[in-house]
């Protein structure tokens, strides 16, 4: 990455740590000891720790020229008010941008962190270059981001890109917002624990919690496990249902997936693409790039970091 570039400063904010760091481009030149929420009660005390690193790092790199955070949550792009933050309680109607803008005198950006590793695939990593886009990442829950016209799209209420709460099937699981068969609840990290239970489970083999993580079935179906194979096979016909609805609506031309069980390669990848190729026209799916993300834990803070750069650069 060029050393010209600015700097910017991201904050990737989790359940259970916020990660800050200096971006150039897609490298990331210095990131902070994580901050861990849980041990901060609210907003109020928690802001307070990260305008702490915002400020050594800028001791450190006093070039930054823009700061952009990433949330898991409903936020306003246009105001910076975060709605509410997903499993962290006392975030709601906090406005962060403002906040940050105010403290530092930098120009600061709060975005929905989903939205941010999207950017970051878009800007630098395995995206780059296509014009109409979906990153996907897959974990604890199932969370994305669109790319339309090579503009990042947000949506009515900046609300766009929540593909794990597409239905997959109207009878099916109730999913957290009261949507029957939401997506996250058949590929997230639990599902699929228990996808894999039930299967070791039929063939007449008792295995725990902890030996059916995606990452164990995924270590079993590399060594050649038949059962492991088979539910990795159906994990793709499930995910392959949700993308199928947004590529047919969307017509995309790249399906950027990441997250944890996106290091499953092509595991997932082989059959979501098989599924893809039976439930939809080829017109859709020939041209279609489907890879795995470039960034992995740091997408979040290079992407908020891009974002917030980009934008102060239009400005």
């Amino acid at each position: 990455m060029s050393s010209d570039l600015p700097l910017a400063l991201g904050i990737d904010f989790g359940g259970t740590s916020v990660k800050v760091g200096v971006c150039q481009g897609a490298d990331l030149v210095e990131k902070a000891a994580p901050i861990p929420p849980p041990e901060f009660d609210g907003a109020a005390a928690l802001i307070p720790e990260i305008e702490k690193c915002i400020a050594s790092l800028r001791k450190k790199h006093p070039s930054i020229a823009a700061i952009g955070a990433g949330l898991p949550g409903f936020v306003n792009w246009e105001t910076g008010g975060v709605h509410a933050l997903t499993n962290v309680d006392g975030w709601e109607g906090v406005n962060l941008k403002s906040i940050l803008s105010e403290s530092t005198g930098l120009p600061c950006i709060a975005e929905n962190d989903a939205n941010a590793m999207t950017y970051a695939e878009w800007r630098y990593g395995a995206g780059r270059g296509r014009e109409y886009l979906l990153a996907i990442t897959l974990g604890t829950g199932v969370g994305g981001g669109l790319i339309l016209g090579g503009e990042l799209y947000r949506g009515a209420t900046y609300g766009a890109g929540e593909v794990g709460q597409i239905s997959i099937d109207y009878n099916g699981r109730l999913g957290g917002h009261g949507n029957m068969g939401a997506l996250e609840r058949y590929v997230g990290n639990s599902p699929v624990t228990d996808l894999a239970m039930e299967k070791y489970q039929s063939a007449g083999q008792s295995l725990s919690e902890q030996d059916c993580t995606p990452l164990k079935v995924a270590e079993r179906a590399q060594a050649g496990d038949a059962i492991a194979i088979a539910v990795w096979w159906e994990v793709g016909e499930r995910l392959a249902i949700g993308l199928a609805n947004v590529l047919w609506v969307l017509n995309l031309d790249c399906v950027v997936i990441g997250g944890g069980m996106a290091k499953a390669g092509d595991l997932l990848l082989g059959p979501l693409r098989n599924h893809l190729n039976t439930q939809m026209d080829a017109s859709f799916t020939d041209g279609l790039k489907l890879v795995p993300a470039q960034f992995s834990n740091e997408a979040g803070i290079i992407g908020a970091a891009a974002l917030a750069l980009d934008e102060c650069q239009k400005g």
